[in-house]
């Protein structure tokens, strides 16, 4: 063994060199969260061109992203550091640049379609593309949105399928329509000399299988092949790796028939979380099956957390099925046992986990940017920033949009503005044909032309819409019926029979149902069955509940907005634009001061391959973590179990992990369950604790089901008849009341009528 390579194995574990040392035939290498696996790959390159000689231009590795090949790359060029022509030639890179590097080498030996010094159309190109081709056919961009139907088309791709594949088994109405979109859109591709990102692996795979002698140039070449991540390749990576090792069916390279194809791939079965994008975790489950005789090395030891906080997603995750076993282990000593806490409400567990971060950089010296909060969906991040900006503490929203940055949020609050001022023509321009109701651009023109020749507002003109010449009829009844919408909201009108909105969160609700935005976003995620796509409509719903959030805590007498309102101004109309106001003032951002930087909020998914000393993980309840999607299969339920394990084995020194006993879904309160994971992990794993009843939120002790009674000096229950004062409703009478701490009450108020109020939020106050 040379110096240089002894330096390669110095360091390893048994496990680790092991995987580092097996260098013949085909090898499994299980890497558990925190493993060192990168260390590996890195090593085993470095061993293969130093130890074994093998010529570095016949190594290929393959990774997912460019930041991970750039890593290795770096990582591989230190440890060959010194011996330039050991590193000359080797291949380590992602697998769309490879396939756009094999179609650009062989555009010339066949015919792919497309030309030799084709186009790579990045994401926005694709988008504006796809438009075109759904406008070309006369289609509705708001209704069949450009990137859901590039997703639809994307998973197609993924299973290699083309257009006409696609169109051959679609079945219903929807997939008829997004494989007439898929035609035009492959064709336009064609013309243009262009291709996606996913064109690279779907051509690659066919040329592969298609031209052995493609095949065997590739095989010949790389005869050592490692891919890294290899749960979360999906159909076509795998027969791309499979064929560039030299297996479905075609024989393996010259000089290793007895052991194989030598091919190493690494991964983790309980990192599988992407099956919602196409990752196939049955790539990795079957790899023995595969290649039979196939080496299989776990890598249990983890380096990042400790023993308390690996103990947990160890007994969590022994819970899935489908996976392989590897016992987890960690040589770190001692650590703090995870904490689970079960809050009243998502306000008091965004307290709850801000308190928590401020004690971990008091008492652990920790930066804010050590810490991080974790979330199953990104509508779970509107209350905890609220929190977070109410303390100053910084942070941001890592691979994500703040709440109400999001483009379905900022559609909604458009349409809001508007109501609360009809001048608004930058929001009116915004959601006027959002979602598409006929008023298009040359129709708009026309009116954006009348309206500047007589220095109306935009609104205006709507409204007097059968004065604008030039338009179709269609475009004038689509004019009327926007315009009467903001008159129904405003109590001016109605708009299918609905009365007038009592609360804000009631008008919010209108607006986000009667503007069509709701059925919009809904019917796009039926069409694109993405994960993303049906967030937008969680995050409309709570949208709501910040109104419902707002409205419990206004005080009509301090807000200084109402001093030169004039007594005209509707107290619903005044109620709204407080509001605005609040949610416009969230866009301020705070300096992050670069030493102690900013806590970090994102989602499980987004937190894969990160670490932090200190992680809070909120929402375990059923219907969020595990999704209620995951109610579908028992598969869906082990990818949620998954995620989770994910989330836990991020964290390095401290984990808080928290349930909400309610939680507010469209302004109302909802009862909620645990999640069953904190079952799963056992309470001999968690330091849990239940605050949901120790916890009251200031301004509401008095508020609930009982009051101060005057007469007898002693807290009784609301009593039937009594008389109450509601900040907005004014004086009524009560009905009834149904008991508990989150009870209702039913009153009839005299300007209103009869409305059921949860106690918990009425901020009623009886009248002597």
């Amino acid at each position: 063994m040379s110096a240089a390579d002894a330096s390669i194995l110095a360091g390893l574990t048994d496990a680790q060199r092991q995987a580092v040392e097996h260098t013949e035939g085909p090898l499994l290498v299980l890497a558990a969260a925190g493993s060192g696996k990168t260390r590996v790959i890195t090593r085993r390159v470095a061993h293969l061109v130093l130890g074994c000689g093998v010529p570095p231009w016949s190594i290929l590795a393959l990774t997912f992203t460019n930041k991970a090949a750039g890593e290795m790359r770096e990582r591989i060029g230190v440890l060959l550091e010194g011996n330039e022509r050991a590193s000359r030639g080797l291949t380590v890179t992602t697998f769309h640049a490879l396939c756009a590097r094999l179609i650009r080498r062989y555009a010339d030996r066949v015919d792919l379609g497309i030309p030799g010094d084709f186009t790579i159309y990045p994401s926005s190109d694709q988008v504006a593309l796809v438009k075109r081709v759904i406008q070309a056919l006369d289609m509705s961009t708001s209704n069949w949105s450009p990137r859901s139907v590039l997703s639809s088309i994307s998973d197609a791709k993924n299973a290699l399928m083309d257009a006409e594949a696609y169109n051959a088994q679609a079945g219903d109405y929807f997939a008829k329509q997004i494989g007439n979109i898929f035609t035009g859109y492959e064709r336009a591709m064609r013309e243009a000399g262009a291709v996606d990102f996913d064109d690279l692996l779907v051509l690659t795979a066919k040329m592969l299988r298609k031209h052995a002698d493609i095949r065997r140039e590739c095989t010949d070449r790389w005869r050592y092949l490692m891919i890294d991540e290899y749960q979360d390749t999906n159909h076509a990576q795998f027969v791309i790796a499979s064929l560039l090792a030299g297996d479905v069916g075609m024989d393996a390279p010259e000089g290793n028939d007895q052991l194989g194809p030598n091919i190493c791939v690494v991964g983790d079965p309980d990192q599988a979380i992407y099956g919602w994008r196409g990752a196939d975790i049955s790539n990795i489950l079957d790899f023995e099956q595969q290649y039979p005789g196939a080496a299989v090395i776990p890598l249990g030891e983890n380096f990042r957390s400790t023993a308390p906080i690996l103990a947990a997603a160890d007994t969590l995750i022994r819970k899935n099925q489908v996976r392989k076993h590897k016992d987890l282990f960690t040589s770190r000593e001692g650590g703090e046992q995870v904490e689970a806490v079960l809050c009243r409400d998502e306000r008091h567990e965004a307290r709850l986990v801000a308190d928590w971060l401020a004690e971990r950089r008091e008492e652990s010296d920790l930066a804010w940017k050590d810490m991080a909060i974790f979330y199953r969906t990104n509508a779970l991040s509107r209350v905890l920033e609220g929190e977070l900006r109410d303390r100053s503490v910084p942070y941001i929203i890592a691979r994500g949009t703040a709440f109400y940055e999001r483009e379905e949020v900022r559609h909604a609050l458009a349409y809001c503005r508007l109501l609360a001022n009809n001048a608004d023509d930058v929001s009116l321009e915004r959601i006027v044909n959002m979602p598409a109701r006929g008023l298009g651009k040359t129709s708009l023109e026309k009116v954006r032309v009348w309206a500047g020749d007589r220095r109306v507002q935009m609104f205006h003109a709507l409204s007097r819409i059968g004065d604008v010449p030039g338009l179709t009829a269609r475009a004038s009844k689509a004019s009327s019926a926007f315009v009467a919408l903001f008159g129904a909201w405003s109590g001016e009108g109605t708009f299918m029979g609905a009365q007038v909105a009592t609360t804000l969160a009631d008008l919010v609700e209108r607006v986000v149902k009667e503007s069509g935005l709701e059925r919009h976003y809904t019917d796009r995620a039926a069409v694109s069955k993405a994960e993303s796509d049906a967030e937008r409509v969680d995050n409309l719903g709570e949208l709501i509940s910040s109104a419902a959030e707002f409205e419990e805590r206004y005080d009509p007498e301090a807000d200084p907005a109402l001093e030169g309102a004039g007594s005209n101004t509707p107290p619903m109309l005044a109620l709204l634009r407080a509001w605005l106001e609040s949610v416009a003032l969230v866009a301020d951002a705070d300096e992050v001061d670069p030493e102690q930087g900013a806590v970090t909020l994102m989602t499980l998914h987004a937190a894969k391959g990160l670490e932090f000393p200190a992680v809070a993980m909120v929402g375990l309840e059923e219907g969020v973590l595990p999704h209620s999607r995951s109610h579908d299969s028992e598969a869906a339920l082990e990818e949620e179990r998954r995620l989770c394990f994910v989330g836990i084995t991020r964290a390095m020194n401290r984990l808080i992990m928290t349930s909400s006993r309610y939680r507010t879904n469209r302004g109302m309160p909802e009862r909620m369950v645990p999640s069953r994971f904190f079952d799963e992990i056992g309470s001999e794993h968690l330091a849990m604790s239940d605050q949901a009843d120790d916890w009251a939120d200031e301004g509401f002790e008095d508020e609930r089901n009982e009051w101060d009674d005057p007469r007898a000096g002693q807290r009784s229950e609301l009593p039937i008849g009594s008389l109450v004062r509601h900040p907005q409703f004014g004086v009524g009478e009560v009905l009834r009341v149904q008991a508990g701490k989150y009870g209702r009450a039913t009153v009839r108020f005299e300007d209103v009528g009869v409305k059921t109020l949860i106690l918990e939020y009425a901020r009623l106050t009886v009248i002597d």
